[in-house]
């Protein structure tokens, strides 16, 4: 297979060999990476919420829901890209890998110059329905207007990640994070402390880093010499593929979109007990935000492998692919999950002094971190069904177990019960619900998927 031969440094061989330690050697670059970003952007928590006030540090914050509900629907596409890749990368088939990734980059930077009006024109009103306080508001505003114009270098960065991902190369991302994340980190200081620019220099340097980290992965991939090679003169979208790619991606983004929209309605609760809840629900966030991309990273690990050992007829092997990511989650999500909530004030500490924001934010993790081994389960499921192509089903039932669960919690079971142990209770509720209906899911598509699949020989 001539894409075999063409493999670079960078580059994992999913299909053969050994699984676990290939695993663990893709996801820890991805995990590392992603860790990095959330401790850079926490770096925008921590001089807002040191240098500026607890206002400032509840705006950045309150954005956070938001933003993703606006960007995850591009980002869940780029999943599609990921996995379509992947498959035609195992199987050989160069011309088709490279009318994907040429496809995937043009829509991109469609979907980027969206975003950017998106953000100018809608973040005032989006602030508004979820009843943000009239203290923040103005500046939750201003950060989200400047943040949503690096848009289009944030999607190009994170759709070319995704067809690096697909061959395996998850330590040149890591590489380009480091860059762009230290430039942030330094950036922040230097606006916040010394021009005293509070949340606009906060949102000036997340631009700035998000720009560098984009052109770091275009370069990757206009110089690569491999059959994903990024030609300017090549860029166009083909609706063929285009096709393929949304329907794996679509669905994961309206997933995404979807379970965001719960997390909005959840701000909006939190919200109603006013700016130290929400100052310490911000802290606690990030702190979750490292639980997620560890777990996630593993997810990530689970579709790529699952995609190319699809492409390459493997059954077997994408079977042993699953359980291995699944001891690999719950001992990842374990150990940060009790080394979050046993650190929990320690680490609260660090983005605020106020006693009783710490407070807030300590009784927030309780109820997350020790049972977040149950959402490393429930991600891993649709992302092994979507390493097989099967999107929309594990997209509704996700929707239903997740999101269901969770309007039913915020607005059957809080109104009667207010406090912040009842409505954070609603998350290990949801992923317990969505394991169940994505279990019997994953049951029904294996048989279905195996049973068209050739026979092969043994592991």
């Amino acid at each position: 297979m001539e894409a075999t031969q063409k493999k670079n440094k960078y580059e994992i061989d999913m299909c053969n060999g050994t699984i676990m330690d290939k695993l663990i050697s893709f996801a820890l670059p991805l995990m590392v990476s992603s860790i990095l970003q959330l401790l850079f952007n926490a770096v925008d928590i921590i001089v807002v919420g040191r240098f500026t006030g607890s206002q400032a540090l509840a705006a950045v914050g309150s954005t956070t829901a938001l933003i993703n509900m606006f960007v995850n629907l591009f980002i869940g596409v780029s999943l599609g890209a990921n996995v379509l890749s992947a498959r035609f990368y195992a199987a050989g088939k160069e011309r088709e890998m490279s009318e994907t990734v040429h496809t995937a980059m043009t829509f991109a930077l469609i979907s980027g110059i969206v975003m950017v009006f998106v953000g100018l024109f809608c973040t005032r009103g989006a602030l508004e329905l979820m009843d943000t306080p009239a203290d923040v508001i103005d500046q939750a505003a201003l950060y989200m207007k400047i943040y949503f114009c690096s848009m289009p270098f944030f999607m190009l960065y994170n759709y070319g990640a995704a067809v690096l991902r697909a061959v395996g190369d998850t330590k040149r991302p890591l590489l380009f994070l480091i860059i762009s994340g230290a430039i942030n980190a330094v950036l922040n200081l230097f606006l916040v402390i010394a021009f005293s620019m509070g949340v606009a220099g906060v949102a000036i340097a997340t631009v700035i880093s998000q720009v560098i980290s984009g052109v770091l992965v275009l370069w990757c991939l206009f110089t690569t010499d491999s059959c994903y090679r990024l030609q300017i003169s090549k860029l166009g979208i083909k609706g063929e593929y285009l096709l393929q790619i949304f329907q794996v991606g679509v669905p994961a983004g309206i997933q995404s979109v979807v379970i965001n929209f719960s997390n909005v309605l959840l701000q909006s609760s939190v919200n109603s007990f006013g700016s130290i809840a929400m100052a310490g629900y911000t802290a606690a966030n990030n702190i979750f935000g490292f639980l997620f991309v560890s777990v996630n990273s593993i997810t990530q690990a689970c579709m790529s492998f699952t995609s190319q050992n699809y492409g390459a007829g493997k059954k077997k092997r994408m079977d042993r692919v699953l359980i291995d990511c699944m001891i690999l989650s719950v001992i990842v999500a374990v150990t940060l999950g009790g080394s979050a909530n046993l650190f929990g004030p320690q680490l609260l500490h660090i983005y605020t002094t106020d006693a009783d924001v710490i407070a807030c934010g300590t009784e927030i993790l309780l109820y997350t971190t020790l049972t977040y081994f149950l959402c490393g389960i429930m991600d891993l499921i649709p992302g092994a069904l979507r390493g097989m192509g099967h999107s929309a089903v594990p997209m509704i039932l996700s929707i239903i177990g997740t999101v269901g669960t969770r309007i039913f919690w915020i607005y059957g079971v809080f109104p009667t019960h207010r406090s912040l142990m009842v409505l954070f209770l609603s998350y290990p509720a949801s992923w317990l619900a969505t394991i169940l209906l994505q279990a019997v899911c994953f049951y029904f598509v294996r048989k279905k998927v195996h049973s068209t699949m050739p026979q092969e020989e043994p592991l």
